[in-house]
């Protein structure tokens, strides 16, 4: 018997299948859709065939994400706080506080000593602080794609200061730099510092105070730049976690085995 997780995100849409005791077998991830239900199909019919499955195989199913009440097949659904703290808890035993930024939201989760969520701050109502902020200025006005981004922050000398956290205003303040030939090595790790200065004062005005172990996940925990400028601005260690966008569809595939369990 297997039991599935599906996260439907804004930008992409995940699945996981864990077996009867627990273990994870299979992860897989496409983009999202405009139809919220049929990247959930999609992405269950994916992650099934990676593991040599069918849907019989599949006893529960539960979703989480943005989409998770247009997943037709789910036989329940959860809030994406929940899946974020179930599946980090899994692949992170005893992590304390989530840094998750995604495509179009960012999100700071503190645990308590058993894997429960104590508190959280999200910011889901501005591109500021996510993804889809890093991809339109670097991408744009740089010329720089995201899996370059990471390298190009290691080499940064001297960040410069991006003050605003409006897009429209930061990009301005971006053509400005490039237009005093500022390395734009410089002006990408000023960008990341921007966005990590922002959700730590995210988590901060939730009563967030970081403890550790700090478990940073979603797309954007796989640039390494990022990594590193938290723990400098946070002064503390930063672990960016395998696979950083399993974690929610992880969780929602493991309370799937519970909730199927205890029924």
């Amino acid at each position: 018997m297997l039991y599935a997780g599906v996260d439907i995100g804004s930008t992409t849409s995940k699945a996981a299948l864990v077996d009867e005791d627990g273990r994870e077998v299979m992860f897989a991830s496409i983009m999202t859709e405009f139809n919220r239900n049929a990247s959930g199909e999609k992405v269950l019919q994916s992650v099934l065939e990676k593991a040599g499955a069918s849907i019989e195989d599949v006893v529960y199913t539960i979703s989480t994400g943005y989409g998770r009440k247009a997943f037709e097949r789910a036989d329940k659904n959860i809030p994406e706080i929940i899946a974020h703290a179930v599946g980090t808890e899994y692949v992170y035993p005893g992590a304390r506080t989530i840094i998750d930024i995604g495509g179009q939201d960012s999100k700071v989760i503190e645990l308590d000593a058993g894997g429960n969520v104590d508190k959280f701050g999200m910011n889901d109502k501005c591109a500021a602080g996510t993804g889809r902020f890093f991809e339109v200025l670097t991408h744009r006005l740089l010329g720089v794609e995201m899996e370059e981004l990471s390298d190009l922050i290691l080499k940064a000398e001297n960040p410069v200061e991006i003050s605003s956290m409006c897009t429209i205003f930061a990009e301005s303040e971006i053509i400005s730099h490039l237009s005093q030939n500022i390395p734009i090595e410089d002006i990408a790790a000023g960008t990341g510092v921007s966005i990590a200065r922002r959700i730590i004062a995210q988590g901060k005005a939730a009563r967030i105070s970081f403890p550790e172990p700090i478990v940073f996940s979603g797309g954007v925990a796989n640039n390494k730049g990022i990594e590193r400028i938290f723990a400098k601005l946070l002064n503390k260690e930063v672990h960016a976690i395998e696979k950083p966008q399993s974690t929610a569809a992880l969780g929602a595939a493991l309370r799937a085995r519970k909730e199927h369990q205890k029924a």
